[in-house]
């Protein structure tokens, strides 16, 4: 899911230059409407026509990759009414995380209203929702409509007592290993990191594959969710359970934190360009068939059973991601969830699209087309996404519970000081002076 630099710039232009284009667009709309009824063309069938009837919103949202695209399903949204017409803005994928929150963060903090409605990562949430940018959604959805959503997401969707964001994707760190390797081996999937290892080095050795293990180790959030899920699975954490101190330096976040930094530089199972790569560049070696383990989203099930785009279709097993002795298996808890702008000027339209959009049959069409988990307990017992996306349903308890990263308005500020932190300890192998350094710096940006 990389970008280079200029395409995230040119993603981060346009988004802002078609929200500050939207009033001026949105008049000539309606302008061109006024002339054609006054022509007489009050039967025209065009689409400028039919655009000058409808109340236009824009909704900005992060790039995912899959056989189809976000737009798709905002252009089948459009075409099903004709009350509303969504004008859909590109943001950088979620690998470009610090990139799709500054875009957002920019615009709305202007709250001129646009975008109407985005989307968030869980852990902005509480941040956009402290700022005032997002608007309380509890009167449009009732406790009746909070309650077929799984109760742990519209906790996370809920920010002092309000609903500020409705759940739309739920995801969570996960381990994708080659089934044909492990049979022929005569191994099982493994369920500690020691076990994980082992297998991952003897299929090395024995040229089965050049990688044993990949996982994403840039300087990016998904090194922080990488991070959490290590040691969460060794009973350690990133913050204390009231929230209020770090603990990133403790014994156990060291001890599991040195685990990464060994797969490259002990055991010799991952590449040292694993601390340059983000989800995409460590999927691609894995659906080539390169590799006997992956870290990584839901999103790489769909791609690997695509026989355009991978070499070992039909090979692939999806598994809870290993733990330690003593620990249990913990997943980061991702996603996306949407939010309302409190600034915008059109209320009830962004809340119809957003409703849609969080629909059972949507969130299915999420599941299946884009490989995106559904937040709805009943979608994920669907017929369909037994069928399309059998993974789902045999690892739901791996979506709804997830390990969530620290949960606090000051979450960019803990992100940025956990990455640079977790970079340094990976890259030079003082794992615990710098864990020690973070918990500090973190101390400070929560004022203790």
């Amino acid at each position: 899911m990389s970008q280079d630099e200029s395409g995230r710039s040119a993603a981060k232009t346009a988004l802002a230059a078609s929200l500050n284009r939207r009033s001026l667009l949105k008049g000539a709309s309606l302008a061109a409407g006024s002339m054609a009824l006054g022509g007489g063309l009050l039967a025209s069938t065009s689409s400028g026509a039919r655009a000058a009837d409808r109340t236009e919103i824009t909704f900005a949202s992060a790039k995912f990759y899959a056989k189809k695209t976000i737009a798709q399903i905002v252009d089948a949204f459009n075409e099903s009414q004709s009350k509303i017409h969504v004008k859909y803005i590109e943001l950088p994928p979620p690998s470009s995380s610090t990139e799709v929150h500054q875009a957002l963060v920019q615009q709305l903090a202007r709250r001129n209203g646009a975008p109407d409605v985005f989307t968030q990562d869980v852990v902005w949430i509480a941040e956009f929702a402290g700022a005032g940018w997002a608007l309380p959604l509890d009167e449009y959805f009732p406790a009746a409509a909070r309650a077929e959503y799984f109760p742990g997401l519209i906790d996370a969707c809920t920010y002092q007592g309000k609903l500020t964001a409705l759940p739309w994707i739920v995801d969570g760190g996960m381990l994708f290993y080659r089934k044909d390797l492990l049979e022929a081996a005569g191994a099982k999937v493994p369920e500690t990191w020691a076990d994980m290892a082992m297998i991952a080095a003897e299929l090395q050795k024995g040229g089965k594959v050049d990688f044993g293990y990949l996982w994403q180790g840039k300087q990016a959030e998904v090194l922080v969710c990488d991070a959490v899920e290590v040691i969460a699975s060794n009973n350690g954490s990133i913050l204390s359970s009231d929230g209020k101190t770090a603990s990133v330096g403790s014994d156990q976040a060291v001890e599991a934190m040195q685990f990464l930094y060994d797969t490259i530089n002990k055991t010799k199972i991952s590449p040292a360009d694993v601390l340059s790569w983000d989800e995409e560049p460590s999927r691609l070696p894995f659906t080539a068939g390169k590799a006997a383990f992956l870290r990584n989203w839901s999103y790489v099930y769909g791609i690997a059973q695509d026989p355009s785009a991978s070499s070992v279709v039909d090979k692939v097993g999806v598994a809870p991601l290993p733990h330690f002795a003593g620990g249990k298996s913990a997943a980061c808890l991702g996603g996306y969830q949407y939010g309302v702008n409190a600034s915008t000027k059109n209320r009830e339209a962004a809340v119809e699209f957003l409703t849609w959009m969080s629909s059972p049959a949507t969130q299915l069409r999420f599941a299946v087309d884009l490989g995106l988990a559904p937040t709805r307990p009943a979608v994920f017992n669907e017929a369909e996404l037994a069928k399309e996306q059998p993974f789902m349903q045999t690892l739901q308890g791996v979506f709804t519970g997830a390990t969530p990263r620290p949960v606090t308005p000051k979450y960019a500020q803990v992100s940025l000081a956990l990455q640079s932190g977790f970079s340094r300890g990976l890259v030079s192998g003082d794992i615990k002076k710098e864990l020690t350094a973070t918990a500090s710096k973190i101390d400070a940006i929560l004022g203790t």
